[in-house]
């Protein structure tokens, strides 16, 4: 039988999971926010960086993997993250929140500026292992995210997609929400080959976002 593309990831091991412990007890911290590639803190240690949609729940998230509550800014407000923010893992990692795209209420000037922003960061960090592209499990993957993802491609920085907020569809739903997502992630050269499901409310797939973190070389 032929194994599905885009399989969901598995839970970590337990050897893997005590790595993964190892890494995240040390604890995170915000480090700093970025306006321009001035700005951008040394590249002296293991980078990933989280993007999304507006809304998708990205803070959410950082602060669920890290275990932290309050430590990215989390809003109902879209386009409220309107910077890089750097956060610290341990001494040996760095989280990036990036700046959420599609429906972000700011002038049109300020977008641009974020997106020009966007792009100079994902072509020139040569310590990024890997972005995670949020991926509201409501909605499947729209059109912006499709641009983002083309824009990973170009700058050959390999995506995972995480899919968030999975307690709020149905059992029912979730094959027709994974049929979609890997029809269009076949189209994308760098995207990493498995899913993480995640609830950042229940806590679905924390452990396996953290151990993928923890294990990336």
């Amino acid at each position: 039988m032929t194994s599905l593309p885009f399989p969901l990831a598995e839970p970590p091991d337990a050897a893997t999971q005590a790595k993964t412990h190892q890494l995240f007890a040390q604890g995170a911290d915000f480090l700093k926010g970025v306006v321009a590639m001035s700005g951008l803190p040394p590249a002296d240690r293991l980078e990933v960086c989280f993007a999304g949609r507006s809304n998708v729940g990205k803070s959410t998230l950082i602060n669920a993997v890290t275990g932290r509550k309050a430590l990215a800014r989390a809003s109902n407000t879209p386009g409220r993250t309107q910077e890089i923010n750097f956060f610290t893992l341990s001494d040996s990692h760095y989280l990036v929140d990036l700046p959420g795209y599609g429906f972000a209420k700011a002038p049109v000037d300020v977008v641009a500026k974020w997106q020009r922003l966007l792009k100079s960061y994902l072509q020139g960090r040569q310590t990024l292992r890997r972005a995670f592209v949020l991926i509201d499990a409501r909605h499947g993957i729209k059109a912006v995210d499709e641009e983002i993802m083309a824009l990973l491609d170009s700058a050959a920085v390999p995506f995972q997609t995480v899919l968030t907020k999975a307690d709020k569809i149905k059992d029912a739903e979730h094959d027709k929400l994974l049929t979609q997502v890997r029809g269009k992630l076949a189209k994308h050269p760098a995207a990493f080959p498995e899913l993480i499901l995640t609830s950042s409310n229940k806590g679905t797939g924390i452990d396996t976002l953290r151990a993928t973190i923890a294990t990336l070389i």
